[in-house]
């Protein structure tokens, strides 16, 4: 199941239990919105980000790899 889905369960079913037991949310909702909004954004640039530099590593490292590689004897000039 994906996450979003059971992020947005999650959230329905403790609505549910707030509205049902009288609680006040902690935080208004429009500042818990952009929070949450905040989260999603951080949680998909941190995960594009560590994608990319995992990417340039393995570059850098193949790049590594084939130009210290040694030549021989008859890749040699001369």
């Amino acid at each position: 199941m994906s996450p979003l889905l059971i992020s947005l369960g999650a959230g329905v079913l403790i609505g549910l239990m707030y509205a049902l037991l009288n609680v006040r949310s902690p935080a208004p909702p429009a500042i818990a919105l952009v929070g949450l909004l905040g989260m999603i954004i951080g949680s998909q640039l941190s995960t594009h980000f560590m994608q990319d530099a995992t990417a340039a590593l393995q570059t850098k490292h193949e790049l590594s790899a084939w130009t210290s590689a040694p030549l021989s004897a008859a890749g040699r000039v001369g």
